[in-house]
């Protein structure tokens, strides 16, 4: 049987501001939808989100995880190798940057990361208010990320718009991708520079890139492009889950509360926040055969955006999924995605979460949202501009 259509623009403004007030109908129209708005195939339901993610040979990502089929079009810059790639190239590059961001080095940067984390928070809380995502969330990646990557020190402000750039590339070429692109050339020339090797500092992960060219598991020109993928990877999207950490808990005392009496339910409540309200909102695969979901046939080299937020609080899947429940068993959440394109700056992400909330509960008594928050549009990422908060040191 046809796909159900569905008359929403997943990259409309309305969408943009509030997706979680679309999920529902996404989800109740059927396992498959079709939206003419974008001319696509849509996913909402964990069941069936999380299987395409699994099955990379059927859905594949190598033709472009945004709204463009690289096999139709020009891509907006040249493909990740990791995220935009299929195997066998994208076995052997994973495994090259898994070798690199291992848990082993996580470990060795964790008491380091934990001392910034706490010094920052309690410097935070001295002040009695602040904001959430301009002193915090943007604050502390800077304050860990570019110097475990080598990053020159000049010019590093320029991450952060480069990241919601290439978020943003993922949609259409509508407003929200011109406005976010105009006037961004010196932070896309930074970036390009920034990969060099000339320009990387030793010691770092990028220079352990280059350094894995030399070994011949990778071009000089893959080496560039695998470190570019650490600076897209690797800040908004932690920034953004911090930034909605801190909402959730201020929203939340209660879990705030339970968070404090057991700062060990860190790690927890920063994966409960990443199900909760998922930075990354979507992302599209391409079907590589005729396909059939429920009975809802999809035919060979189709677009099928899957709404990962909408998977993760899909009430067929998940207990009072609205809820923010710093207990829940989370495991399987397709908050980074899943299976082997599961981002590769999730373990970064996940460490600077839950030393953000640890920190937290170890120096702050209370945390009280002053307002609403202040969203950013971008067509992929469910972005924070600003959220101010009221707090009681501990």
């Amino acid at each position: 049987m046809p796909a159900v259509p569905v008359d929403v623009d997943p990259f409309g403004d309305e969408f943009l501001r509030d997706p979680y007030a679309f999920h529902g109908a996404l989800r109740d129209a059927g396992a498959v939808i079709w939206l003419p708005a974008i001319n696509a195939f849509g996913m909402a339901r964990f069941e069936h989100v999380s299987a395409a993610l699994k099955d990379h040979e059927t859905f594949c990502s190598s033709r472009g995880v945004g709204l463009a089929d690289f096999a139709k079009e020009e891509p907006f810059r040249a493909p990740s190798l990791l995220l935009e790639a299929d195997p066998p190239l994208h076995d052997r590059t994973r495994q090259l940057m898994n070798r690199i961001v291992s848990p082993k080095a996580l470990k060795d940067l964790r008491p380091q990361w934990q001392e910034k984390a706490d010094r920052l928070v309690r410097t935070l809380a001295t002040g009695i208010e602040f904001d959430a995502v301009t002193e915090l969330a943007e604050v502390y990646p800077m304050m860990v990320f570019p110097d475990t990557i080598g990053l020159m020190d000049e010019g590093r402000e320029n991450l952060l718009d480069y990241a919601a750039i290439v978020f943003n590339a993922f949609g259409p070429r509508n407003q929200i991708f011109e406005d976010g692109i105009r006037g961004s050339e010196a932070a896309i020339a930074w970036v390009d520079a920034a990969c060099k090797r000339e320009n990387l500092k030793p010691g770092g992960w990028g220079m352990a890139v280059f350094e894995a060219a030399d070994r011949a598991e990778c071009s000089n020109e893959e080496a560039e492009r695998l470190v570019r993928s650490f600076l897209t990877a690797g800040v908004d999207t932690t920034v953004n889950g911090i930034g909605h950490l801190v909402l959730a808990l201020s929203q939340n005392p209660d879990q705030f509360a339970r968070l404090r009496a057991d700062p060990a339910l860190a790690k927890k409540a920063f994966e409960e926040s990443l199900r909760w309200d998922s930075t990354v909102q979507t992302f599209f695969r391409v079907t590589t055969r005729d396909v059939e979901i429920d009975g809802t046939a999809i035919p060979q080299g189709a677009k099928v955006l899957l709404f990962l937020a909408a998977a993760n609080r899909d009430p067929g899947h998940w207990i009072e999924p609205e809820r923010f429940d710093i207990e829940r068993n989370v495991s399987g959440h397709v908050g980074f995605g899943f299976g082997i394109h599961q981002c590769l700056g999730q373990m970064v992400a996940r460490l600077e979460g839950e030393l953000v909330a640890k920190a937290l509960a170890q120096n702050v008594a209370s945390i009280r949202p002053l307002g609403e928050p202040v969203r950013r549009l971008n067509n992929t990422l469910h972005a924070l501009a600003s959220y101010r908060v009221a707090v009681q040191p501990a």
